[in-house]
C-alpha cells in the first residue's frame, strides 16, 4: 500500500498515512482539525545488494568485464557481424 502524505493549511503539519488507493483521502487535520492538502512526493524505491538487478543490469560501470556487441564493419573493424549483413554502410 503506497504511503500518503497530508499536509494542514492552518499549522503546516504533515501527516503520513498509510492508504489503499481506493481509501477516501484524509480530510481534516489530526492536530487541529483544519483542512488539509495531499503533497506529491518522490518515490522511494532503491536497489541495493547483489541481487538480480546488480547481476543481471548493472553492467556499467561495477569493475566487472561487460560482453562487447560486434561493430559493423563501417566502423572499421575486420570481422563483420551478422547483424550488419544489410548495413547500406558495409557496401
Amino acid at each position: 500500500m503506497p504511503i500518503y502524505e497530508y499536509q494542514c493549511s492552518k499549522c503546516n503539519e504533515v501527516t503520513e498515512r498509510l492508504q489503499g488507493i481506493h481509501d477516501p483521502p484524509l480530510r481534516k487535520c489530526p492536530s487541529c482539525g483544519a483542512r488539509v492538502q495531499k503533497k506529491m512526493s518522490s518515490g522511494a524505491f532503491v536497489l541495493k545488494g547483489t541481487g538480480w538487478y546488480a547481476t543481471d543490469y548493472a553492467g556499467k560501470g561495477n569493475g566487472k568485464e561487460s560482453k562487447k556487441s560486434p561493430s559493423c564493419p563501417a566502423s572499421g573493424e575486420k570481422a563483420a557481424s551478422p547483424a550488419c549483413a544489410g548495413c547500406p554502410k558495409a557496401e
